[in-house]
């Protein structure tokens, strides 16, 4: 006789309403609300939404959309939608761009980039931004990839694009006439450009190997930015954003997008240092800091004296992303600056960004995690040896699926196969695992991993520790090959300026607090004076 507990087999598998964890398909679902979309088979260019949204949430007349922070230059709401236009018409009529062409772009943070990203994607030109302090032979491969019809660069780094390919300067009297808000005549005529189109090639090393083209649509990116809008909080005054992360990269590029989208005022700065980036925080009464974990310790490391000599009253909250930010970091940051929410999240190029985030002040509190699924969102984290799905607690090789994962990588069908199976699960080669409330919390890179006698260390978890120490600004932890251990860790240190801290003390400081196979056996630390002068390394042979 069947027990009268048995479930009814039409029924949807069970999940946990803590972790999001199916017991039966050992797939965790996000708990968060469903996000507001726009039918998927609807004609809808990223700019198109973004411009939907604008226009149902306008901001005042005052308010700024973008703002140079170095020279002071502002850019309204209307002035934005006004220039991005008159550029996709210039783009359109002078140039010839059509939908599916490329445009390579090779340029630093600045107020012209979200106007010049809008103006292609309204065009359903293929858009594909890269580091302008790439070298000649990366941006010859990126380009061998994306084939662009055209490039977009600054004059101090044009001269890296082949001569055979259009450039159009970005700080050139061309770009601007091209971008003049003084058109009139017949409305142009509006391309349709799908949601499954490509929208953009940005470059990443892959999960795993050399430099790969991804390829992100439309849908991804409108995905990214119905996130922003639907975890939004009210405010009486539009939040004012500051970029430190570039726009090339997957995390600047949606920042940016976004921040437009929602009414925010983007404040952008060419090159980010401390100090400028503290004034700027100060002259424009910046809300949010996007950052980048190296400038997060910056802040955490930077002389007190310093940082007092500023008003950073206004800041509220810090988001940090592309890469991990270590616990004991993320502990001195809310310490310092007790106003301050530190937001993380976790993604990957290739997810357009977040998949994993913290939302709200008490999340932002659980130490070292990097927040919960973003809504429809699935993830497995599974064993890298056996390919077997692990429970919560477990760690494992995370695998992703949902909205805002790739298309794949440009001309490169075997790659992407690696990468995304048959059912659309983005393998991501990080090492990570879910606790029973849904937190992610990251490991490492599984093929960073040290392998130290028959044991797994992983580097960052060193790197971590090391940080975490007053008198050390930054540090590398790699393999060194070991005849009787396989492999053992040895430590890159870059001390603060005036600390005295020896390799010795650096040694015993971790041995403290770890266990022996985790212990750092070599510690190189350059006796180094930031104004200058000779560097010294000094070796400890001891094993």
């Amino acid at each position: 006789m069947p027990s009268q507990m048995s479930r009814n087999p039409n029924a949807p598998p069970p999940i946990d309403a803590m972790s999001g964890f199916c017991p039966e398909t050992k797939i965790y679902h996000s708990l968060r609300s469903p996000v507001p979309l726009p039918q998927e088979t609807a004609p809808l260019s990223v700019t198109d939404y973004v411009f939907s949204l604008i226009n149902s949430f306008p901001s005042p007349p005052t308010v700024s959309a973008l703002v140079d922070g170095d020279t002071g230059r502002r850019i309204s709401s209307s002035q934005l939608i006004s220039r991005t236009e008159s550029l996709a018409s210039s783009l359109r009529r002078e140039l010839g761009l059509r939908k599916g062409d490329a445009a390579y772009i090779l340029a630093p943070n600045s107020v012209n980039i979200p106007i010049l990203y809008l103006s292609l994607l309204s065009l359903g030109v293929v858009l594909s931004p890269a580091n302008p302090a790439s070298s000649e032979r990366e941006i010859l491969h990126q380009l061998q990839l994306s084939k662009p019809r055209i490039a977009f660069a600054t004059s101090a780094v044009a001269h890296k694009i082949p001569p055979t390919i259009k450039i159009v300067l970005l700080d050139s009297l061309e770009f601007e006439s091209l971008a003049a808000e003084t058109r009139s005549g017949e409305s142009e005529p509006r391309t349709s450009v799908s949601q499954s189109d490509p929208a953009a090639i940005l470059y990443s090393s892959g999960t795993t190997g050399a430099t790969k083209g991804v390829i992100l649509t439309h849908r991804n990116f409108t995905y990214t930015v119905a996130l922003g809008h639907a975890v939004r909080t009210a405010r009486k005054t539009p939040a004012v954003v500051l970029a430190t992360v570039p726009f090339f990269h997957v995390y600047g590029f949606v920042f940016a997008v976004r921040a437009v989208a929602l009414g925010e005022t983007l404040v952008s700065m060419e090159r980010v240092e401390m100090r400028k980036m503290l004034k700027a925080i100060e002259d424009h009464r910046i809300t949010h800091v996007a950052a980048a974990p190296p400038l997060v310790v910056a802040m955490v490391k930077a002389d007190r004296k310093v940082v007092d000599g500023y008003d950073l009253s206004s800041l509220e909250v810090v988001a940090c992303g592309g890469a991990p930010l270590g616990r004991d970091v993320a502990a001195q940051l809310t310490a310092r600056f007790p106003g301050v929410s530190l937001v993380q999240a976790y993604g990957l190029t290739e997810s357009t960004g977040r998949v994993f985030s913290t939302v709200g002040p008490t999340e932002s509190k659980v130490g070292g995690a990097t927040g919960k699924l973003t809504p429809e969102t699935e993830a497995k984290i599974v064993d890298p040896e056996t390919g077997i799905p692990l429970p919560p607690g477990k760690a494992g090789e995370i695998w992703v699926r949902g909205p805002s994962i790739m298309k794949g990588y440009v001309g490169d069908e075997e790659a992407t196969a690696r990468t995304l199976d048959a059912e659309g699960w983005l393998k991501t080669g990080d090492l990570c695992y879910i606790d029973d409330e849904g937190f992610l919390f990251v490991v490492d890179r599984i093929k960073e991993l040290i392998k130290c006698r028959g044991y797994q260390v992983a580097p960052s978890e060193l790197e971590h520790l090391l940080v975490s120490h007053p008198d050390i600004l930054e540090a590398a932890v790699v393999p060194l090959p070991d005849e009787r251990a396989g492999q053992v860790p040895i430590a890159f240190v870059v001390r603060q300026n005036g600390s005295t801290i020896s390799e010795l003390q650096v040694k015993e400081y971790i041995a403290k607090q770890v266990p022996s196979i985790l212990r750092v056996k070599r510690a190189l630390v350059p006796s180094y004076d930031f104004k200058g002068g000779k560097a010294a390394i000094t070796f400890d042979d001891e094993q």
